[in-house]
């Protein structure tokens, strides 16, 4: 018994007429009928060869400037009948439709219409529809259909109809170079189809940015819609930006990966142009820390950070962020990078506070702190380190690196001793905590630290000797706010980071003499050796970490 499966049928229909005729020959001398359409019929039946035209199959005329031809029933059930099955050959029999044995397609010759520029409409009308639903039918079908879509299988084809048809394994064979064939198509046509979407959102952003310099800036545009207009372009509307005359709204980018701008809100007022300025320094700085981490954020810098060990209640890293400065974490905003615990709860709730953030919250903390009605609550996920920061300036935008605690200088074991004794471990870990804060202060930042929190910050200033007078002065006095009077002097004892170089001997003369016992600092200066001198002479341990964070 043999696979072969006779060609007593065939429906021919290619754009590419080479080798046409001798084929078609060949299947009539082997007595097959010859279905086809348009003009590879006309061409058929030029060459004085018997065929038939598929609109006789049908019933029904082509249409649509050709676009509509073999999309009919008569036809695809005709090619897709598994003649294995009883109930496929009864129903072919009902509605009287004979089956096909054979497919001939080559599809319209798209790739060679955009390679040589076809125009927009000349383009589209390559795209074939018809063809390439015949060949994924017939190659589907193979158990009982071959199908050829290559010019250089038509003499093949033409002798199997002469040896009574082509087996399983041919068919199989054919049908994989068939769907080879619509894969590469169909590609081909998504890769231009794509090229045309980016070329249109070019000229679409080409429009928007020209509409927006009219509007005055390259953004504007997204506060002249109104909020209907705003809101279906997924924009919220703020009452106002960072004054109450200017306008502001807020995007969440990606819906996947919301970040603080799509942020779970779980209670509270709405929140703020600068309430979300805050909050994202706040989140940044939080988690830059692995161990647990509360930081008070205030006008973009942090007045209080801290961080207590795994295990330990995320209330005393709060309680100790607080106690940096008081006065200052009033109206702040804090950021936890562990969930809210009911203890760290109930110091929150006396403190004026606009918004709390972390990645979750305890029953009971979370019942709590809604009794605070304006505060903001808000659930965030870990918020990634690294990206990418995007800053405007007049007539373009500035893109880098976000920075991030991650440089090869930013690790204790890469730091060089430059002065002083080596650092014990406790010593060693107050500096690696210092270094790791300093990250999220304004320059010029200097900052000080006992036992894993922040004891005074010096931010903002324009030359490094006043921070690091305020860092002293804050550490002292505001130590002695919190604590009453008497309190011992913060500063003493205490460890500092810088996070530039000292240009000077001067500023770290400062911190010396205010008891501070340990420094870690970039180095660079062309004056390190007399930094670094001041600090021997004064037994005071320097570490150099040839790494900076300064943040304008």
């Amino acid at each position: 018994m043999t696979d072969r499966q006779s060609i007593r049928r065939a429906l021919v229909s290619v754009y590419d007429k080479s080798g046409l005729l001798d084929l078609a020959r060949d299947l009539a001398d082997a007595g097959t009928e010859i279905v086809s359409t348009g003009s590879t019929a006309a061409t058929i039946r030029d060459g004085g060869i018997a065929v038939t035209d598929a609109a006789e199959v049908t019933g029904f005329p082509e249409m649509l400037d050709g676009r509509v031809k073999t999309l009919h029933p008569r036809i695809h059930a005709g090619i897709l009948a598994d003649r294995r099955l009883a109930s496929h050959r009864e129903q072919l029999a009902d509605q009287d439709i004979a089956p096909f044995d054979l497919v001939v397609v080559n599809l319209y010759p798209f790739e060679e219409t955009v390679a040589a520029g076809g125009t927009f409409d000349e383009i589209i009308e390559k795209i074939d529809i018809g063809g390439p639903s015949m060949v994924r039918g017939a190659a589907k079908n193979f158990a009982s259909v071959a199908v050829v879509v290559d010019p250089e299988d038509y003499a093949r084809a033409g002798r199997a109809a002469k040896v009574g048809g082509f087996t399983l394994a041919e068919r199989q064979e054919l049908a994989t170079v068939a769907f080879t064939r619509t894969a590469e198509y169909d590609a081909a046509i998504s890769d231009w189809m794509l090229a045309r979407l980016e070329e249109d959102a070019e000229q679409g952003d080409e429009r928007d940015a020209a509409a927006a310099a009219e509007a005055g800036g390259t953004d504007a545009f997204l506060l002249e819609m109104d909020d209907a207009e705003a809101a279906e372009a997924g924009l919220t509307t703020l009452r106002y930006g960072e004054n109450p005359h200017q306008r502001a709204r807020v995007a969440v980018i990606d819906d996947d990966a919301p970040g603080l701008a799509g942020a779970e809100q779980l209670g509270g007022k709405a929140m703020s142009y600068n309430n979300y300025v805050d909050a994202d320094a706040a989140a940044r700085a939080a988690f830059d820390h692995d161990r647990p981490c509360v930081v008070v954020m205030k006008h973009n810098n942090p007045c209080g950070i801290a961080e207590v060990g795994e295990g330990q209640d995320i209330a005393l890293a709060h309680a100790r962020a607080h106690a940096t400065d008081p006065v200052s974490a009033y109206g702040g905003v804090i950021a936890a990078n562990r969930p809210v615990t009911l203890a760290m709860a109930q110091q929150v709730k006396p403190v004026f506070t606009e918004v709390i953030l972390a990645p979750g919250y305890d029953d009971e903390a979370l019942d709590l702190l809604r009794t605070k009605k304006n505060l903001r609550i808000l659930r965030i996920d870990e918020r990634p380190r690294g990206g990418v920061e995007i800053r405007q300036i007049w007539g373009g935008s500035l893109v880098q690196d976000a920075d991030a605690i991650d440089a090869p200088g930013d690790d204790p074991q890469a730091w060089t001793l430059a002065a002083g004794p080596a650092a014990d471990e406790h010593t060693l870990a107050d500096l690696a905590f210092a270094w790791r804060a300093i990250r999220a202060v304004k320059s010029n930042a200097i900052l000080l630290a006992a036992d894993g929190a922040a004891v005074g910050i010096g931010m903002g200033q324009v030359n490094r000797l006043d921070s690091c007078r305020l860092a002293v002065e804050r550490a002292d006095s505001l130590g002695a706010h919190a604590e009453g009077e008497g309190a011992p002097q913060r500063a003493r004892g205490a460890v500092a980071a810088s996070d530039a170089f000292f240009p000077f001997a001067d500023g770290p003369q400062i911190l010396i003499d205010a008891g501070v016992r340990a420094i870690v600092q970039p180095g660079g200066s062309i004056r390190d050796d007399e930094v670094v001198a001041a600090c021997e002479q004064a037994g005071v341990t320097m570490y150099l970490t040839g790494t900076r964070h300064f943040a304008h």
